[in-house]
């Protein structure tokens, strides 16, 4: 019982800091791209602004890179992009392995639970014989009791793990979109650039 019980509270404690983490206004803020693409035409963008940037949240780590490369060729910005986006993804992911690794382990757990309480009903049977009843649902109630307790953790762990993976998905996703939005305003930038020269 007490690593089930250890298991729970790692388990909420990864899902609550998780889904603190991976807000929407934290993770991809709002008219981020169009701010930065108003620094960029004002000509405004300098180091402190892009340092801003990076810190302000995994969206503004990710167009940092691609801005820090901006006078480059469009394939160089994306790869810029990418491996960047890469970073922000695995920091994103972080304990969701584990979290997994929970929802998994503790069905284990409770099974290895009542395991050991059928051996202690047998030991029992050994000692004292099939006469007395109490010795038996001793053995039988810690079996059916950490077989509960394993899986009210990975039920909830399991549920938790599914919804957190497909919010980093869904998240990653509007990255990308905003990121392609800044490399293709980028790109048409300096075809005007080029068009006025």
């Amino acid at each position: 019982m007490l690593p089930l019980l250890a298991c729970s509270v790692v388990a909420a404690a990864i899902i609550i800091e998780r889904l603190w983490t991976l807000q929407q206004k934290r993770v991809l803020p709002q008219n981020l791209t169009s701010r930065v693409w108003d620094w960029v035409q004002k000509n405004q963008l300098n180091d402190e602004h892009l340092l801003t940037l990076r810190r302000s949240s995994p969206l503004g780590e990710v167009l940092a890179a691609g801005l820090i490369n901006r006078d480059r060729e469009p394939h160089e910005i994306r790869e810029s992009i990418e491996d960047t986006g890469r970073h922000v993804v695995h920091e994103m992911e972080r304990f969701l392995n584990s979290l997994g690794t929970i929802a998994a382990i503790s069905p284990l757990l409770g099974l290895l639970g009542t395991v050991i309480g059928m051996v202690k009903v047998f030991a029992a049977i050994t000692a004292h014989g099939v006469g007395n009843p109490s010795v038996l649902a001793g053995g039988i109630s810690e079996a059916l009791i950490t077989t509960a307790a394993g899986l009210s953790v990975a039920i909830p762990a399991l549920i938790g793990y599914r919804y957190l993976r497909g919010r980093v998905e869904s998240l990653v996703v509007q990255m990308e979109k905003e990121s392609i939005k800044l490399v293709d305003q980028i790109r048409d930038g300096k075809l005007l650039g080029d068009q006025h020269q």
